[in-house]
């Protein structure tokens, strides 16, 4: 991002606003400061829990249902996908911490329904609580 100094000449002779960044991408670095640290050196076995935002076509392709199918390849995992207003789709997985990565794995891999522009993700404890893998 550039920003406009008031007393720069800009070629028509008008200040500009600076560009900003869109709404995802401070959304993006406000969550990857959020990241417990006690998730650095976690080890593949310990209990994990994935929060992942996922952008791009993903509403209206089935995304839902295939990330669903997936957990349940992968087992062991629960949690829900669930559709949100801005055309997202949020992930929360629970289960191991190698389980959970092999999900964001393929979240970002290209074997998904539609088009993924960009994962997001936090990592933090187990809260509990689901039964199986749901689609909200």
């Amino acid at each position: 991002m550039v920003a406009i100094n008031p007393t720069d000449d800009s070629p028509d002779g008008r200040l500009h606003e600076p560009e900003r960044e869109p709404a995802w991408a401070t959304e993006r670095d406000r969550m990857s400061e959020q990241v417990p640290e006690q998730t650095a050196g976690a080890r593949p076995q310990d209990p994990a829990r994935l929060t992942a935002w996922v952008r791009g076509e993903v509403q209206g392709v089935g995304f839902r249902w295939f990330t669903r199918a997936a957990a349940l390849r992968i087992g062991r995992l629960v949690g829900f996908a669930l559709n949100l207003g801005d055309g997202r789709v949020q992930i929360v997985a629970e289960g191991t911490r190698a389980d959970c990565e092999q999900l964001l794995e393929w979240l970002r891999g290209g074997d998904t329904p539609g088009h993924v522009d960009g994962v997001t993700e936090i990592w933090d404890t187990p809260r509990g609580g689901y039964r199986g893998f749901a689609i909200r």
